[in-house]
């Protein structure tokens, strides 16, 4: 299939296919005697699955790390699963950074009295932020 229709199967823009091609996430496929890509329906299955990847939040390293165990049949779970976790953690630690900063974002807002720029309770905050 052409890169139209592997883009449209996998859900994936195709100059994303191309760029996956770029960095090795996707081996680059077979071309026809005109020059075009020739994909296969597992290109299709992998370009889904590095969406996917992509969607759950793994970085470009962590979904080739994960490709790399989802294609070697001797590996346990356990590689899998530690990697999972790893990610989990990273997640719930930037979701907690992104509260503390909502939470200091609305205590900043809540503090502006909507006077004038250079008495701007927000403005000061960020040129002087509390100790």
């Amino acid at each position: 299939m052409k890169i139209g229709e592997v883009a449209e199967r996998s859900g994936c823009h195709p100059e994303t296919v191309r760029y996956y091609e770029r960095i090795g996430l996707l081996p680059a496929p077979p071309r026809t005697a005109g020059g075009y890509r020739d994909y296969r329906p597992a290109d299709a299955d992998r370009l889904r699955f590095i969406t996917r990847g992509r969607e759950l939040g793994f970085s470009l390293a962590e979904i080739r790390s994960l490709l790399g165990l989802a294609e070697d049949d001797e590996l346990s779970c356990q590689d899998v699963d530690r990697l999972a976790r790893e990610h989990l953690l990273d997640i719930q630690t930037r979701l907690s950074d992104l509260q503390r900063m909502a939470s200091e974002l609305e205590r900043v807002i809540g503090s502006c009295s909507g006077g004038e720029r250079g008495q701007c309770a927000i403005l000061d905050t960020l040129r002087h932020p509390p100790s």
